[in-house]
């Protein structure tokens, strides 16, 4: 597994603890359509939260929140339309886009596997990260 892929997972760990701690059911993680994929699909009180998960291990090149393009955003939210369709009993529910996006504080080495649980970190969960229109 690579650096990234390591770190990609360990995050969306992370944001999944995040969310259970906020009262948030996890439906899927790992989400994936024709369309693309959705990192957390999670859901409380009738409203489903589709979560982009962003981590960095560097500030090098911007910060993680950074990162979430116009193109990346869009498909999010054609596979976000898909799944509601592919989901009736979900119809009625209130719908958002979340990101949950974490930076390493300290500089790790690429060729590394850190265990990152050990690492500090900052943590920016932005509700409504973006929308439909």
């Amino acid at each position: 597994m690579t650096h990234r892929n390591a770190l990609g997972q360990w995050a969306e760990c992370v944001a999944t603890a995040q969310l259970q701690h906020a009262g948030f059911s996890i439906l899927y993680r790992n989400y994936f359509s024709r369309y693309g994929e959705i990192d957390i699909v999670a859901c409380k009180d009738e409203v489903m939260v589709f979560v982009e998960v962003k981590a960095r291990s560097t500030a090098k090149y911007g910060k993680s929140v950074e990162t979430i393009s116009e193109h990346k955003q869009a498909k999010i939210i054609k596979t976000a339309q898909y799944f509601i369709m592919q989901h009736a009993s979900y119809h009625h529910y209130n719908f958002r886009f979340d990101a949950i996006c974490i930076d390493l504080k300290h500089i790790i080495a690429k060729n590394t596997q850190p265990d990152f649980s050990k690492l500090a970190y900052d943590l920016v969960w932005i509700e409504n990260a973006f929308s439909l229109s």
